[in-house]
This record gives C-alpha cells, sequence and structure tokens, in this order.
C-alpha cells in the first residue's frame, strides 16, 4: 500500500494512436497555498485490482481519497472517477468539504483495466474503449460487485474503517473523454447507484455506440440523475464524430427531458483543461442541496401524454417461474400465465393475485374472445386451447406450438408458431371461429407477440430476433397482404436484438411492444416514442386493465407489475374504433 499527500497523478500516454489523440493528461498543478491552508488534508491510499469478474483477466491501479472529517464509522457519500486522479481532485475535496460546499466524501479514482500480455515483448490488451465507451449495466457492475467492496476492504492509515454509503443519492461519479461516458452510462444505467454525474469532453459519439444518447435520453421515462457537461469548440472531430457538437447534443436533449442540467463550454481541445479549471464549481453544483434528494426530469410531451406524474409502477406477485400471457377480460380482469409451473392466475378487483387453474396444460400467450372464452397457446398439448367460464378446455387447433394469439372481435384467432427449434420455419396461423387452421405468414425469423390496431385492419407482429414489428393489412376472410418492416425498435448494446414480445394498441393507435429495454411505446407511423423501463429491467408481455382499461399489467419474469396511465386500451374483443390521424 502507498500513501501519497496531495500527490497530483500524471498519467501514462495510451499506447494507441487514437486514444494519444484523445487525451492529454499531463501533471496538475498544485492550487495555491492559500487556498488549501485552512482546509485539514486527508490522504490518498492506492491499491491494486486482479479479481474482476467483469472483466476478466484485468488488473489496474486505484486510489481512495479519505477526507479528514471522515470518522471511519458513519458511511461515507462517494465521488468515483474513471482514469485515476483528475482535476486535484484531493485538493479540491478538501476545500469543499471545509467550507461545507459538499458532504464528508470518500473519493474512488480508478484506472481502466489492461489484460497482460502473455510473453514479454508483446502488448497488453487495453480495456480502456471497451470498459468505458460501451452502452449497457456492465461498469457500474464492476463498480458496484467489485471495486467499491474492494474499497471497504481497505482502512485509512490511522486504521479508520472505510464505510460507503450504498445510497445513489449519495453519490457522485465523473470523468473525462471516454471516462465520462462511462460516468454517465453508469448513472444512467443504475441511477439508484449514482446521482451526480460530472462529464469532461463526454465521448458520446459513434464509437461504440454513445452517439445514442441524445436520442435515447429524449425517449426513456427520466431518471434521478444529475448532469454537469463541460465541452470545448476545438475538442475533436474525426471519424467517430464530433466531440463539441455531441456534447452540446446531449446538453440539449437533458434540457429536453427536464432534467437538472448545467454546463460549462469553452474554446479548448481535447484535453483536461477546462474540466480541471471548472471542476470545483461543478462539484459543488452537483452536490447542491444534498442531503435533498436529486430531483426527476419532466419527460417529453409524448411520455406526459401517457404518463401520470407520480404514479410509479407497483408490484401484484412474485415468486413465479416466467409469467407470460396477459389478457383481460370484458370487465377489466386480468389473467396471466405461469409458465414455468405451468399455471393460470387470475387478478381480483383489487389486484390481488389468486389461482385460476392449476393445470394450465403449459399455457403461453392468451386473449379472450368477444364470448368471454380464454383462448390460449398450450405448449404441453401443442394446440390452441379455449377455456371456458367452468374452466374446461376446448381444443380449436393443435399440431403446433404456438406462442401468442389475439381474437378478432368477429372471432378469429391469429397465433404465431415461431419457430422454437431454429430450423423450422417461422409461421403465423388464422384460425377461423369454424376451426379452419390456415398459415397466413412465414418468413419471421421469430415470430412472438401479435395484436390488432385499433379498427382492426393491420395486425402486428413482433419478430424477437430483430428490432423490426411487422404489419400487415388484413383480408375480410382473414389473409393477410402487405406485409412491412414497419416498427423501429431501439435495441439494448448488450443484445442482437430487441427481444420484442408481447404488444397491444391504446385506443389512439399507440403500439406498445414488451421489448429487452422495457416498454417501446411507438406512433402509428412506427416510431418509437417512449420507453419505459420496469422496476426489475424485465418484461415479456402487457395488458391495458381495469373497468376503464387504463392500468398497465405488464408479466416480468418471476414478477407482475401494474402502473395506472393517462390512456385507455383497445381490447381486441370491443367493437373495432378508428384513432385520429397521426402526426406525420
Amino acid at each position: 500500500m502507498v500513501h501519497h499527500r496531495f500527490s497530483a497523478l500524471k498519467l501514462l500516454p495510451f499506447q494507441t494512436a487514437l486514444l494519444a489523440a484523445w487525451l492529454v493528461f499531463s501533471p496538475q498543478a498544485s492550487p495555491p497555498a492559500s487556498a488549501a491552508e485552512e482546509a485539514p488534508k486527508g490522504e490518498v491510499l492506492q491499491f491494486s485490482f486482479n479479481e474482476s469478474r467483469v472483466f476478466p483477466g484485468t488488473v489496474r491501479d486505484y486510489w481512495v481519497y479519505v477526507p479528514a472529517q471522515y470518522d471511519g464509522t458513519t458511511p461515507a457519500c462517494v465521488h468515483v472517477n474513471q482514469d485515476g486522479i483528475q482535476f486535484n481532485a484531493p485538493q479540491v475535496f478538501d476545500r469543499l468539504i471545509h467550507e461545507k460546499r459538499m458532504p464528508v466524501t470518500i473519493g474512488v479514482f480508478i484506472m481502466h483495466g489492461r489484460v497482460p500480455a502473455g510473453r514479454d515483448g508483446a502488448l497488453d490488451r487495453y480495456n480502456r474503449s471497451y470498459e468505458y465507451d460501451g452502452l449497457g449495466d456492465a461498469y457500474a457492475r464492476f463498480l458496484l460487485d467489485e471495486i467499491l467492496p474492494d474499497v471497504e476492504k481497505r482502512k485509512a492509515s490511522d486504521g479508520r474503517a472505510i464505510v460507503l454509503s450504498k445510497s445513489g443519492n449519495d453519490r457522485s461519479i465523473g470523468g473525462t473523454s471516454s471516462g465520462a461516458i462511462a460516468a454517465f452510462t453508469a448513472a444512467w444505467e443504475r441511477p439508484d447507484a449514482f446521482s451526480r454525474v460530472f462529464s469532461g469532453i463526454g465521448t458520446y459519439v459513434g464509437l461504440r455506440g454513445g452517439n445514442e444518447y441524445a436520442t435515447l435520453v429524449r425517449k426513456f421515462e427520466p431518471k434521478p440523475i444529475r448532469v454537469f457537461l463541460q465541452g470545448g469548440s476545438q475538442d475533436l472531430n474525426i471519424y467517430g464524430g464530433d466531440w463539441w457538437i455531441a456534447n452540446q447534443a446531449l446538453e440539449r436533449s437533458l434540457t429536453f427531458a427536464g432534467y437538472e442540467v448545467d454546463h460549462a463550454w469553452g474554446d479548448g481541445g481535447h484535453n483536461n483543461e477546462h474540466a480541471t479549471e471548472v471542476f470545483p464549481d461543478a462539484i459543488e453544483w452537483l452536490w447542491k442541496g444534498w442531503p435533498a434528494p436529486v430531483g426527476q426530469g419532466t419527460g417529453s410531451p409524448q411520455l406526459q401524454e401517457i404518463l401520470i406524474p407520480g404514479e410509479e409502477w407497483v408490484l401484484v406477485g412474485e415468486g413465479y417461474g416466467f409469467t407470460e400471457g396477459p389478457a383481460v377480460n370484458a370487465g377489466g380482469e386480468v389473467f396471466y400465465n405461469d409458465v414455468g409451473k405451468g399455471q393460470t392466475w387470475r387478478l381480483t378487483a383489487d389486484w390481488k393475485p389468486e389461482p385460476w387453474l392449476e393445470d394450465s396444460h403449459r399455457g403461453d400467450g392468451q386473449s379472450f374472445a368477444p364470448d368471454g372464452r380464454l383462448i390460449a397457446a398450450s405448449a404441453a398439448d401443442e394446440a390452441i386451447l379455449a377455456w371456458n367460464q367452468k374452466r374446461e378446455p376446448e381444443v380449436l387447433a393443435k399440431g403446433w406450438r404456438g406462442n401468442d394469439v389475439v381474437v378478432t372481435a368477429a372471432g378469429g384467432i391469429y397465433a404465431t408458431e415461431p419457430g422454437w427449434d431454429g430450423r423450422t420455419p417461422s409461421k403465423v396461423h388464422f384460425v377461423t371461429a369454424a376451426g379452419a387452421d390456415t398459415v397466413v405468414d412465414t418468413g419471421l425469423l421469430f415470430a412472438n407477440g401479435l395484436c390488432l390496431s385499433p379498427d382492426q385492419t393491420l395486425l402486428y407482429v413482433a419478430d424477437s430476433r430483430s428490432h423490426w414489428v411487422y404489419s400487415y393489412s388484413i383480408a375480410a376472410d382473414g389473409t393477410l397482404a402487405n406485409k412491412q418492416r414497419y416498427d423501429h425498435l431501439h435495441v439494448p448494446d448488450t443484445a442482437d436484438d430487441s427481444g420484442a414480445d408481447g404488444m397491444r394498441v391504446d385506443r389512439d393507435g399507440r403500439l406498445w411492444v414488451a421489448t429487452r429495454m422495457g416498454l417501446q411505446v411507438c406512433d402509428q407511423p412506427g416510431r418509437v416514442n417512449v420507453i419505459i423501463p420496469t422496476p426489475n429491467g424485465r418484461v415479456s408481455n402487457l395488458c391495458f386493465a381495469g373497468p376503464e382499461f387504463d392500468t398497465i399489467v405488464a408479466t416480468c419474469g418471476d414478477k407482475v407489475y401494474r402502473r395506472k396511465v393517462k390512456v385507455k386500451g383497445a381490447p381486441n374483443f370491443l367493437p373495432p374504433t378508428t384513432p385520429a390521424k397521426p402526426r406525420l
């Protein structure tokens, strides 16, 4: 263990031309003695970490700043920074903590990982871009599951234990360039763990998907994070994008979505000079009002049209194997399947779950018919079953394993047969009220959820293994025409497809799609307007429930949630309605 007292860390230049062009790290001058004399001096400890499971094989150093005011027992606030110590942070923290312009905060300054070469003379694998530039939760998991617990195993030089607050409201995170986007991503993915972000010359460009943030911020339900952005007009403008424009675009998106955001624009290049200059004021702004929680943005006008302020997700039930097939009847009651345990559950009027079928024949997707029967795809029987009020099944079609079903107001049934083994072609079936079974489409990679437009002239089918929802015109005889890749879904950086599953429409014609990112809400022309995550980050299907069909019930793996919204669903068993013409 190496002890430092206000030592400025000089970072080695990166060994590739690109990274060398990105960052210019130089020794940071200490502030004038008069600025630090009155403040008690904390200490900086150096450690190494080489036991990562998130980034296997990596080794790295990290530094821990322990303020003099820290008592060794009260959980301290936390500031995390990428690329080691920057911005004269220990000196700045000494002064701001002493002047009570930020809380007592332990700093954790982490170097990016590298995988040592397997032989002498070979290059190490530098993980900086991989760890920092990519979207997704990997770096946040690395911090929360590995580095911060390792920090708490350490002690200050005088034996004080290091105890860190677990509240996101007590944590800030920052960095420059790729370290800045890593900070933003950690907070974006885990706002419960990091709520305050300092971003200097952030790499929000097309290196590993960072250019998507300017769009995603506008569409996602806002998160409780506060962001300070710094950038310069002479920043990089290379193959990956224009850093100066990208930072301004992100700031405009955050402002559009109602976030707490501030910025400092200058005329500098891709270096830390301006960031170091503004860091003290930025940190003070990030911690303003603490311990009051960071506010949440208002969201886009499109989001405000559908979500009710203050209405959050409410847990309905948990402990299931895997939930699917939420279907609503004419009274607004919801029935859903626990596919993992082969049961069907019903929600009572006060949203209490109770068993309805102890043996659902491994029911999956399902939909209520106009006559009140529950039409379900049965994996055990490889059939489409109709369950009556006496809970007795009738076989409507058999010989294939369906996934999801929807019933028209006239009683016709559309069902998807995905091709579960990856070799069997994916199909869409139409089963008439008289029981005639016809394949009306083939060719999707994995046909999954499906639903009707409010006027029941269009059928939407989700292709889980792509980023598309397909749209078809419905002919009078139930056949399909005018097949088109229509709704363009977002795909998370950690996946190769959207994972689109169950779908429903509201009476205004919006299409709600359960995806890996949450509920993606598309307008009639097929554009995602809003993305609404679920509390556990999983969702397979949804329906509009309650007497007014204005409560979303979402099946989310082992849990089921509900949430009241401003809009009303368009259940397929009701007479078709025509929504207003879309805004093109």
